[in-house]
């Protein structure tokens, strides 16, 4: 059932990699490139929440994992993904003030080649 589960993971990634990207580029727009927690949270929340339902639910329609243990891992595998998204919030301020300060940009300012 390996090569399930793999295949039910990379669809699922895939799919969610957009919406975190369009969810992101929403909430850069629409805060003018400022509250970079604001949307690397709330992009990340989001997409983890359809990429746990998508891969379990997925996992449990190909009979990988019996639909009765859906919900208990939906929600622990939400809730660790949650955490780990809020603890690397300090991180990726700490290199964007890197880039920031390397390339000499400006809040919503981006490096043109």
């Amino acid at each position: 059932m390996t090569p399930v589960a793999v295949f039910a993971s990379m669809i699922a990634y895939l799919i969610t990699q957009l919406i975190d990207i369009k969810i992101f580029h929403f909430w850069k727009n629409l805060t003018n490139g400022k509250l970079l927690w604001l949307r690397n949270n709330f992009s990340t929340f989001s997409s983890q929440l359809i990429d746990t339902v998508l891969v379990i639910g997925l996992l449990c329609f190909f009979n990988v994992l019996s639909w009765d243990l859906f919900w208990g891992l939906v929600i622990s595998g939400v809730l660790f993904k949650l955490i780990i998204a809020l603890l690397d919030t300090p991180i990726l301020y700490f290199f964007v003030w890197l880039f920031r300060k390397k390339f000499n940009l400006k809040i919503n300012e981006e490096i043109k080649y």
